[in-house]
């Protein structure tokens, strides 16, 4: 990975402080989800080497897998030519997805509305009580 100061330096924070961030499964290369960073919670991501993002619902940081159990270690991150988004590689324990699927791109347009591919790896209502 690189250096925290020299990947901060580079990102293109929006006006609220945020950049989109990408979590792409490693080994596949299946894209699991898309949330936000702050610096704070980038830098953390990187001094951890596990996936913490900030909550825009709740403004609040958020741990990956901190209630779930299914954490994010990263592999790999990548920035995107304009600097304004965030692509990590990382090892999913469990489901990305709050709905219990692997993927929170689980839904794929039919022409008639949406198919749900894949099953649940998990079931959401046991593990957030």
């Amino acid at each position: 990975m690189p250096s925290p100061n020299a990947l901060l330096d580079a990102v293109a924070f929006d006006d609220d402080g945020l950049v989109p961030a990408i979590a792409q499964d490693a080994e596949t290369d299946e894209v699991l989800m898309m949330a936000y960073m702050t610096a704070d919670t980038l830098q953390e991501t990187l001094d951890t080497g596990r996936m913490v993002y900030w909550s825009r619902s709740r403004q609040e940081r958020w741990v990956k897998g901190q209630t779930s159990g299914h954490a994010q270690g990263v592999e790999e991150v990548r920035l995107d030519c304009d600097g304004d988004t965030l692509l990590f590689k990382v090892q999913q324990d469990g489901g990305a997805c709050h709905t219990g699927f692997r993927s929170c791109f689980h839904r794929r347009g039919d022409g008639d509305g949406w198919t749900v591919d894949g099953e649940k790896v998990f079931d959401p209502d046991a593990v957030y009580e």
